[in-house]
């Protein structure tokens, strides 16, 4: 067994905005895992939030883990270990989905096939940061034209207010009349309860199909609150990253994002899958700033899953992976063994 791991920047076509703040080029960490003849591929994407901000953190993290063993476990095994040495899901992400790219390769079976689920068949949402609306009037056309996007996610939740979200969504609105999309909003907890059952109700008037994370991580006391006669369904995700957290906010909320960075691979996200339909909620999966091995990754699991997020491959320039395309407004986990994702040559060899 080798495990070798490989640094990259990653380069986006557009900057994101969020309430929170911009985010620009970034750095991931690649994982290749060897063993017996057969390559599996994984990806960490740094998170502050997720405890290692950066990819150094997240390679010593890995480091430290594997150093206390890893042969003769099963990925079940190996994730639990994980949550009880405080791995930082984000850093711990990049074996964990090696180790089912490796698996899956060794059956001969895509990924998809062996976690048992369908290939998927949803939209992926498109992501559109907070902008001013004459940057959004520029941007959409660039996003839409001669593409197959069937979805755009729009981030709400401006340092400026409310008026300058609905500035922004107006412009939205013009710009894709003459697209057939969707459209669904991330408020990434900028609002507060008041202005989000204003604005719940302002973007119902509108059709928006749903509104994720309206209040900040920590609110959670307000969703009962928001919850009662919503006019549009509610998502939460930065409030909930593992299943255990479901639990508290199920009789609250509509459905639950799933990030494989936040909550440490696929391993845990079939638990939350699970735990998620016990308790009757709808699902989603969504991405951080990653390239296609993650993104292919996350897609084996999207054939289950009500809401498919896996854009961010779409916005690098360049890629430096391959393994997820987009095929009729599909993010498509390839039919070969595998999740499909692999970093590309030129940038390891």
């Amino acid at each position: 067994m080798k495990i070798t791991f490989y640094k990259v920047r990653l380069k986006k076509r557009f900057p994101l905005a969020i309430s929170r703040g911009v985010r620009y080029d970034s750095e991931n960490l690649f994982v290749k895992y060897d063993k017996e003849g057969i390559t599996g591929w994984g990806e960490a994407a740094p998170g502050k939030s997720e405890g290692a901000e950066s990819v150094m953190k997240v390679k010593q993290a890995l480091e430290k883990f594997i150093s206390t063993g890893i042969n003769n476990f099963s990925i079940q095994e190996l994730y639990d270990r994980s949550r009880e040495l405080k791995t930082p899901p984000c850093a711990y992400v990049g074996l964990d989905t090696a180790l089912w790219d490796w698996q899956a390769k060794k059956e001969g079976l895509p990924l998809y096939k062996l976690l048992g689920f369908p290939r998927p068949k949803t939209p992926t949402s498109v992501t559109i940061g907070i902008n001013p609306p004459e940057v959004v009037k520029e941007r959409i056309p660039i996003l839409l034209e001669g593409t197959t996007v069937k979805s755009l996610k729009i981030k709400l939740g401006s340092v400026d207010g409310i008026q300058a979200d609905k500035l922004m969504f107006e412009q939205v609105v013009k710009s894709t009349k003459n697209y057939n999309v969707k459209i669904r909003v991330d408020a990434n907890g900028g609002w507060n309860i008041a202005d989000a059952k204003h604005m719940m109700q302002w973007l119902a008037d509108r059709e928006v199909d749903y509104v994720e994370q309206p209040l900040k991580e920590g609110e959670e006391f307000n969703l009962e609150e928001l919850y009662e006669n919503r006019p549009v369904p509610i998502y939460l995700d930065e409030t909930c990253r593992f299943s255990e957290n479901i639990s508290s906010f199920a009789h609250c909320v509509d459905g639950v994002n799933m990030k494989l960075m936040k909550c440490g691979g696929i391993t845990e996200a079939l638990k939350i899958i699970k735990t998620a339909r016990k308790y009757k909620l709808k699902t989603m999966i969504g991405c951080m700033s990653e390239s296609s091995v993650s993104i292919a990754a996350a897609a084996a699991l999207s054939g289950g899953i009500d809401h498919i997020d896996l854009d961010s491959h779409y916005n690098l320039a360049p890629d430096p992976s391959t393994g997820a395309p987009m095929v009729d407004g599909v993010t498509l986990p390839p039919d070969i063994p595998g999740h499909g994702g692999e970093l590309k040559k030129e940038f390891y060899a």
